[in-house]
């Protein structure tokens, strides 16, 4: 067994205050910024990083990848928090309590609230809710490129920028007009900010409840065809290199890409050198829409088809399971791991989106989209690094570096690595434990996971964010 690190820390600290002293030895470090990984120390002091230390070979004998690792803090670059508007669900507070849990110390929040975040005030509000939280993890905003989301007309994208929002979305909502598109990307491209884009062609989802195939033809429900996702990223690659000619600061990111079509899309357009930029979601990594039909199988594992004759091991049309995109097949699962290692996928974003209960007991083509995730993320990539799918340098750099770099185009001062004499963001996790995902175990309102009662690799043992406490197990 791996030697556990030792650590001391200030025994009179609290959540949300700042960590004086911090002394961790003897752990297994990653770092993708420096590009290395490895037996280390770290000594934290006054809520700085003052020493990252990496120990030869002798001195870190006996300190494995299996025991006690410390990694920069985890950077999402896509959560909904839902406040204002639908605080039953979730609010500021207990997302970002969430996230700190789940090794969190930069959350992006996406702008379908109610009232939208399409002018100054409302970002004012929810950055303001964050400030009242209380928690030191980094609240980042994201303004609505349309005004109130209906994608018909520009949001005031540059009141918006003023206020703080590090770029523009529409999400949970196609931007639906080729034409406001292209505007929103030469007006955001000219204030250095990306437009994020949720890929959909309504025309082709309206009404549609699962991904088009064999489960949902045998359970019922209304297909919803890959060629939703890789047309509108198609059209939407074409209009960047156009705007390109105009404004070449012009970015366009693409959100929870699911299929392996729209991901080699932007494979081909980054080897062509468009500035193009997508993520990918754990959920898509790790889940098949088998698990709608009952299978409980990562779906990396052989066995994970219950088509092929292995037992269901729970109930089909389970809500939880409803997502946007939807889960896809086995096939679209391996090209967004494939994705991820080749580097197509610059970061891994949960799409945290918790519901209240009365929004997910309902009918499966009835149920609101969305998975609570923002807590499992590092656990679920933690399974596919144990099953030999992922190294474990790249899982971490997916969570930090990778995020990082899309963020600092934008301006953002953060480097997602373990860099001395910054603020300290980092995470220490015990690899040798697991941890059991109960209703009472998440911090998030929302309790709508497909993972429910199920045991994740790594448990997060502390949270340290801009050199403050924000989760101690």
């Amino acid at each position: 067994m791996a030697d556990r690190a030792s650590a001391t820390l200030d025994g009179s600290l609290e959540i949300g205050r700042r960590v004086a002293d911090l002394e961790i030895s003897r752990a297994w470090l990653v770092d993708p910024v420096a590009g290395r990984e490895g037996p280390g120390e770290i000594v934290v002091h006054e809520g700085r990083l003052e020493a990252v230390t990496w120990l030869d070979d002798a001195e870190g004998a006996g300190v494995e990848p299996g025991g006690v690792i410390v990694v920069p803090g985890f950077i999402d670059l896509h959560a909904h928090l839902r406040e204002p508007g639908f605080e039953e669900a979730e609010s500021v507070a207990t997302g970002l309590a969430a996230a700190a849990h789940g090794g969190f110390t930069t959350v992006c929040a996406m702008p379908n609230t109610q009232p939208a975040i399409d002018e100054a005030s409302v970002l004012g509000r929810v950055l303001a809710a964050a400030e009242q939280s209380g928690s030191p993890v980094e609240l980042l905003v994201y303004g609505a490129l349309t005004v109130d989301r209906r994608g018909e007309s520009l949001a005031a994208l540059g009141e918006l920028s003023d206020a703080g929002a590090i770029g523009f979305s529409d999400d949970g909502a196609p931007i639906r007009s080729a034409a406001i598109l292209r505007s929103g990307l030469l007006y955001a491209g000219m204030l250095g900010r990306p437009v994020v884009d949720h890929a959909e062609d309504p025309g082709l989802t309206d009404g549609a409840e699962a991904n088009e195939g064999l489960v949902a033809t045998v359970l019922g429900l209304r297909g919803w065809p890959v060629a939703a996702e890789s047309g509108p990223v198609g059209r939407g690659l074409a209009i960047l290199a156009d705007v390109l000619r105009d404004e070449p600061r012009a970015q366009l990111h693409f959100t929870h890409l699911s299929t392996a079509g729209a991901l080699d899309l932007v494979r081909r357009a980054k080897a062509a050198g468009l500035p193009v930029t997508c993520d990918v979601t754990p959920h898509h990594l790790a889940l098949t829409d088998t698990w709608i039909a009952g299978a409980r199988g990562w779906a990396w594992e052989d066995d994970a088809d219950p088509w092929l004759g292995v037992a269901q091991v729970a109930g089909p049309y389970e809500t939880s399971l409803r997502v946007n995109p939807p889960l896809r097949d086995r096939v679209d699962a391996a090209a967004c791991l494939a994705a991820l290692l080749d580097g197509t996928a610059d970061a891994v974003a949960t799409d945290h989106a918790p519901h209240a209960r009365i929004d997910k007991a309902v009918e499966f083509g009835l149920a609101a989209n969305g998975i609570s995730g923002i807590e499992t993320a590092i656990g679920v990539l933690l399974a596919a690094v144990d099953a030999g799918r992922l190294p474990l340098r790249r899982a971490i750099a997916a969570l930090t570096s990778g995020p990082a770099a899309l963020l600092q185009a934008g301006g953002w001062p953060g480097t997602g690595g373990l860099v001395e004499g910054q603020s300290a963001n980092l995470v220490v996790i015990d690899r040798s434990e697991s941890w059991l995902v109960e209703p009472e175990a998440l911090r998030s309102r929302g309790k709508n996971s497909p993972l429910l009662g199920r045991e994740l690799p790594g448990r997060v043992l502390l949270t340290v964010a801009n050199g403050r406490l924000a989760f101690e197990a």
